[in-house]
């Protein structure tokens, strides 16, 4: 065939009478699943639905709210034990988190100016 068939051509010998909506699928029943699950379970598949984290009680900080001038946030990540120490010497000393930063600041800026201004 040289040419290709014209889809306006109405030769009357299409019918459509064959063509219905699908009808949907039944939805799968709880038991089934169930079933699912256990035969997976079986066989050392892996599931990767998330799993509910345990209900670890997580002591809460008292929220520290001060007016002090200070209006610059700064975000940082470290570890857990870093946090703590860092809340534990702001607690001892009754400094706000601040105060604490800043004197932190001052301190190691004293020890790198003693350390390159030494003999």
């Amino acid at each position: 065939m040289a040419e290709r068939a014209s889809v306006f051509d109405s030769a009357g010998d299409f019918d459509v009478a064959g063509f219905a909506p699908k009808t949907p699928k039944p939805k799968q029943s709880e038991a089934a699943a169930d079933a699912v699950r256990a035969v997976s379970e079986a066989s050392s598949f892996r599931s990767r639905e998330p799993v509910a984290a345990k209900a670890v009680e997580v002591p809460r900080r008292e929220p520290r709210r001060y007016r002090t001038g200070r209006n610059v946030q700064l975000n940082v990540k470290v570890r857990a034990e870093t946090l703590d120490a860092f809340h534990a010497i702001a607690d001892a000393e009754g400094w706000v988190l601040g105060e604490t930063l800043e004197r932190a600041v001052a301190a190691l800026r004293r020890e790198i100016d003693s350390r390159d201004g030494a003999p």
